[in-house]
């Protein structure tokens, strides 16, 4: 995907996107904003490429899109890796699937908002690392990353008619994995309806030196139904969407995914105001029934756990221009979590006779309000700042053992965890301030400079708050981390708040185009762990892992991107260019400079691109360093630096595209310095003690994708 039409939708953007700053999607990012942020600015400006991404028929995981995007993942099953933006992942960033939030109901985070929705499903794809206006969401500190499948499509004539279509399938040689997608839509001019569909099945991967990584194997499916209706002022959408995971392995857990069913509605209204103000208001729902347990002799067990969660939220949206050079957003939104986890008795067994409850009537709410200006001060300068104000409310209901009884002639630890759990006041409130402040100086028609500062905070979700166990059973049982390790929530954990300093230099001149970031972020009260115990299930000394307790320490972290594409040639062979990349992260607490856990060491990419009509190519080199500044209380491994080649072709004939792949050209192997530990490997031979997770080797890959 080489020259420059493929440069505008594809490589450059992952600069821009994973920029700390993207202050000109201040205004895209507004909920539901109808306008282009063009018609509000006045002042010459670069164009901004990849902040809202169109898809381009990618199949798979919303995960193979965004990484193209520059999104780091925390590796879990084949569907549900966890994003990490500026060093932070999970629940640190505000992932928002069309306006909506969703939370993860289960212990291990199996079920992330981005795993209820495929990459064919997603229209476009938003990202914003670090320093985000306020009006793009609250309750995070690393960023917003927003993917949008609410998109409806209208016709010209008064009757409903065949709109567009599009049926694309793929195939993956590492893992033997199958991929189905279609989208389909009729619409007349008022009226749009339209389905779509995602299907995807996959054997468990092969590293590079031919062995299986035993429990990575996956099936899943998503669907989405859309109505909406128009006219010349407003616009109303209703999406139902179903999810089924009937299963998915997860090397670095206990536990693997035995089912996710999922339904969810969203109902959104749009109006245009006076003066070319606008005004939105969104509706959500989103209840899933999650089991975890085993399903494959890759990983033996027999736990059940049933987790059910319930997201409500509505959302209202203001906004008012203030004249021809100033705008006013405004916002109030409300959120409502509901979550029960239950773990059933085996009769017969340790884990008996009563269910355990580890979370009984769980809720957090978050109310929010916010306002947001942004003023044209000279033909040089814009300006954003904006305020947001959250009360955020958590409480649980009483929790049991799955025994009271002392267990084989020991105190039962749990039994009293849950007596103690009990008896305390559970109920937290907390109080977040955002406030945000970017700025961007044109330096010259190609030139661009973009400051930001911004004061963020989040507040502990239910697991970290709530997770009540402290036997090593029921504490290998919580944690997202994948490092083996158990962990105990702490009812009393302070809200996270970061305050982060960006500056970013942006140059597009005819052959030349360079994006360059650099960032800071000082959080107190981050939410991290310490040690409060160990356990060993082996003989030998690599077997040993620890339990540690969420606790409120601070930290720093601080990176810096670069980015730089140069077309050095345009001949009647096409459109020649190369693409350069390098990423650097560092994080550690303040407290004696410890590094923190899953920071990805140094990464750089290198790749030759070239486009002739309509047919793409790029054959791309990326390397990553040592990672030997690991985190000794979570155990992390380090892992040695490794690179990669890989090459992309695609064609597209009329309505027909076909893309082929080989990925990991040289089927080198190399281990996963974001992967976490293979527990299932540890399982079914623990004399290597907890080894790091492998990458996948040579795969050979093809797709196809009609439209009609």
């Amino acid at each position: 995907m080489a020259a420059n039409s493929a440069y505008l939708s594809h490589p450059f953007k992952t600069s821009v996107i994973s920029s700390s700053l993207a202050i000109a999607m201040g205004l895209s990012l507004a909920p539901q904003a109808m306008a282009d942020d063009s018609e509000l600015a006045n002042i010459e400006r670069l164009e901004v490429h990849g902040q809202q991404t169109e898809n381009r028929n990618t199949l798979g995981s919303a995960e193979n899109l965004l990484k193209g995007q520059g999104v780091d993942f925390s590796e879990a099953g084949g569907v549900s890796a966890l994003p990490i933006l500026n060093g932070m992942m999970g629940d640190r960033i505000k992932v928002l699937v069309d306006g909506a939030d969703i939370t993860a109901s289960c212990a291990n985070q199996m079920n992330p908002p981005l795993s209820y929705i495929s990459a064919n499903q997603i229209t476009t794809a938003e990202v914003i690392a670090g320093v985000s206006p306020v009006s793009a969401g609250g309750d995070n500190i690393a960023g917003v990353i927003k993917v949008s499948s609410l998109n409806p499509k209208f016709g010209e004539s008064d009757s409903i008619k065949w709109n567009s279509g599009d049926i694309s399938t793929g195939y993956r040689s590492v893992s033997d994995t199958l991929l189905l997608g279609t989208n389909a839509t009729v619409a007349s001019k008022n009226i749009s309806l339209s389905y779509q569909g995602a299907y995807e099945d996959a054997n468990s991967y092969k590293d590079g030196n031919g062995d299986k990584v035993i429990d990575t194997l996956y099936r899943a499916q998503n669907h989405a139904l859309t109505a909406a209706w128009r006219d010349e002022t407003q616009q109303v959408a209703i999406k139902l969407t179903h999810q089924n995971i009937p299963f998915q392995g997860f090397a670095n857990q206990y536990m693997d995914m035995t089912d996710n069913k999922s339904y969810g509605a969203l109902a959104r209204y749009q109006l245009k105001l006076d003066d070319d103000g606008e005004f939105s208001a969104q509706f959500n729902w989103h209840g899933v029934k999650h089991k975890m347990g085993f399903f494959t002799p890759e990983k033996t067990g027999k736990m059940p756990m049933n987790t059910e969660g319930d997201d409500y939220s509505y959302q209202l949206h203001w906004r008012l221009p203030m004249g021809d050079d100033s705008t006013l957003l405004v916002g109030q939104e409300y959120y409502s979590y509901q979550l029960d986890d239950v773990w059933p008795a085996v009769p017969g067994t340790m884990m008996a006779p009563n269910d355990y409850i580890n979370i009984n009537d769980g809720e957090r709410r978050r109310a929010a309000v916010y306002g947001e200006w942004q003023q044209d001060l000279s033909p040089s300068w814009w300006l954003s700042a904006g305020v947001r104000f959250e009360y955020v409310t958590t409480n649980t209901g009483e929790v049991q053992a799955y025994s009271d009884m002392p267990m084989m002639g020991m105190p039962n630890m749990d039994a009293a965890a849950a007596q103690a759990f009990n008896e305390m006041d559970r109920e937290r409130n907390d109080d977040l301030i955002d406030a945000t402040l970017l700025a961007r100086y044109q330096l010259s028609a190609n030139q661009q400079l973009e400051f930001g500062l911004a004061r963020k905070n989040r507040a502990p979700n239910l697991y970290e708050r709530y997770s009540w166990g402290r036997g090593t059973m029921a504490t290998t049982m919580i944690g997202w981390y994948g490092d083996g390790n158990g962990y105990v929530g702490n009812p009393d954990l302070k809200p996270e708040t970061a305050h982060t300093l960006s500056a970013a230099y942006k140059y597009n001149g005819d052959s030349w185009q360079v994006s360059t970031t650099a960032w800071y972020t000082a959080v107190t009260d981050y939410i991290d762990a310490e040690v409060i115990g160990s356990f060993n299930r082996t003989s030998s000394a690599d077997g040993k892992r620890n339990i540690l307790q969420f606790t409120n320490l601070d930290a720093n972290l601080y990176g810096a991107r670069f980015n730089a594409l140069y077309q050095f040639a345009e001949t009647s062979t096409g459109k020649w260019q190369v693409l350069g990349k390098v990423n650097v992260t560092r994080g550690e607490r303040d407290e004696g400079n410890e590094p923190l856990y899953q920071i990805k060491p140094l990464q750089t990419e290198l790749a030759l691109q070239h486009q002739l009509g309509n047919w793409e190519n790029s054959l791309s080199w990326q390397w990553v360093a040592t990672k030997d500044r690991v985190d000794d209380r979570r155990l992390e491994n380090e892992t040695d630096s490794y690179s990669l080649l890989n090459l992309n072709s695609s064609m597209k004939w009329q309505d027909l595209t076909v893309t082929f792949a080989v990925n990991n050209l040289f089927d080198s192997y190399y281990e996963l310095p974001l992967g976490g530990v293979s527990v299932a490997e540890f399982k079914a031979d623990n004399t290597n003690g907890f080894k790091q997770i492998a990458g996948a080797g040579r795969s050979f890959e093809l797709s196809a994708s009609y439209a009609f």
